[in-house]
């Protein structure tokens, strides 16, 4: 299994008239980067926005740690720890 980042795009009508290509990113865990595109299509803001793929990124190391998937003893919404922007502020340098 790996990971796999996707770097999709859309045309969001209520912003500027739909003028400009906004993006986000979407981690996918996959077997292979074809495996990846295909769950990537699923995932429902994708299909509700009408997104794009732009680009996928098999993620293998960040800064010279190598990443390794195991599967979660239990899976808990996204399992993800997210800091907003007025907690990101209050981090010191």
């Amino acid at each position: 299994m790996k990971l796999y980042l996707i770097h999709a795009g859309f045309y969001d009508k209520k912003v500027s008239g739909g003028f400009y290509e906004s993006h986000t990113n979407y981690f996918v865990a996959a077997d292979t980067k074809m495996e990846a595109k295909k769950k990537a299509k699923t995932i429902p803001e994708y299909t509700d926005k009408k997104m794009h793929i732009d680009g996928i990124m098999e993620v293998n190391q960040v800064d010279g740690y190598d990443v390794l998937l195991k599967r979660a003893k239990e899976e808990k919404d996204d399992g993800q720890v997210t800091f907003g922007y007025d907690e990101v502020k209050k981090i010191d340098s």
